[in-house]
């Protein structure tokens, strides 16, 4: 899925999530790894990390927090994957090639192995070690598309590359509620999608709507709506 708006153009937060998700195709790792940095970064340290801010202002004493620099966020966003890593990678990656990435796509500051080091307590501290990836939304969707390959022939159509690029999408259009809400609802959702985004539209004969609801038990009515909002994102992507 081609993003057409530059990524200097997009609001901080987009622009964050974009550098992430780059880094982790650069460094090509797992979708377990960049969806679990994804959650860590993007919905646990980045908001907190603002409120934190807002609660202590000046007190806070920690260097990469303040001032709080949109190169030290990039910074964080490595460890965050270098952390994924970690969870779902056996031997996990060496920070000295997250550093080498950070050396190449980092252009405001230059970080030591032990800025990295660093950052990673400070990022645990900020997020109260909460690093686990509970409702993964990502993992739903996998799941649900192995389960629709074994009932339907056209399963074989959805394109599974099309669904993450949607799952990325949403993180860049700073909808987290829409992640965390009801990730079985989203998950089908973005199945629906997929499926309406990949397969040729000559093939439409399988129920696509009414199997997940009764595979995940959500509302029809509930899964349409945020079809419609990720056909609209999608649409909007090329703006």
């Amino acid at each position: 899925m081609q993003r057409g708006c530059a990524s200097s153009a997009l609001p901080l937060r987009a622009r964050l999530v974009d550098f992430l998700i780059q880094s982790a195709h650069k460094l090509q790792v797992p979708p377990t790894v960049k969806y679990t940095a994804l959650s860590i970064f993007a919905h646990r340290f980045y908001p907190r990390c603002f409120s934190r801010l807002e609660e202590q202002g000046n007190d806070v004493e920690n260097w990469l927090l303040q001032p709080l620099r949109e190169s030290n966020l990039q910074l964080f966003a490595l460890v965050s994957l270098w952390i994924s890593t970690k969870i779902h990678t056996s031997p996990c990656l060496s920070v000295k090639i997250f550093k080498s990435l950070g050396d190449n796509i980092i252009k405001e500051q230059h970080y030591t192995i032990r800025d990295y080091l660093e950052a990673e307590v400070v990022l645990m501290q900020v997020v109260n070690f909460e690093i686990g990836m509970n409702n993964s939304v990502f993992v739903y969707f996998e799941e649900l598309l192995l389960q629709f390959k074994g009932v339907a022939k056209v399963g074989e159509l959805v394109n599974f590359e099309a669904g993450m690029d949607i799952m990325d999408l949403i993180y860049e259009k700073e909808e987290p509620s829409m992640l965390y809400t009801n990730p079985h609802s989203l998950a089908a959702s973005i199945l629906v999608a997929s499926y309406v985004i990949t397969v040729p539209k000559q093939t439409w004969e399988f129920p696509v709507v009414p199997w997940v609801k009764f595979v995940t038990g959500c509302e029809e009515e509930d899964i349409l709506e945020i079809v419609r909002d990720i056909l609209k994102h999608v649409l909007d992507v090329s703006c």
